[in-house]
């Protein structure tokens, strides 16, 4: 993760949130008192939310890893987006 002082960040705040937007590399921007901030993608943060959520429904993980371990996955394919159902 990329750190940056607060001064730089506001006058490059147009392209700091181009590049993170580009390379889905968030920027932690820092401030003399110790209380920092981490500048992320919109899509990243909706990545953050979902998972969040999904995580906070009661056995979903669990059920995950549970068909992940138990499933037999020898013939499964791999999906391709173009592929016809």
């Amino acid at each position: 993760m990329s750190t940056i002082n607060i001064t730089n960040a506001r006058a490059n705040l147009f392209k700091l949130v181009s590049d993170v937007n580009i390379g889905f590399n968030p920027i932690t921007i820092v401030n003399n008192k110790g209380k920092n901030a981490v500048l992320i993608s919109e899509d990243e943060w909706k990545n953050i939310e979902e998972t969040l959520f999904l995580s906070s429904l009661p056995g979903f993980v669990e059920n995950i890893n549970n068909i992940k371990n138990n499933e037999n996955w020898d013939k499964a394919k791999e999906y391709k987006k173009d592929e016809e159902w």
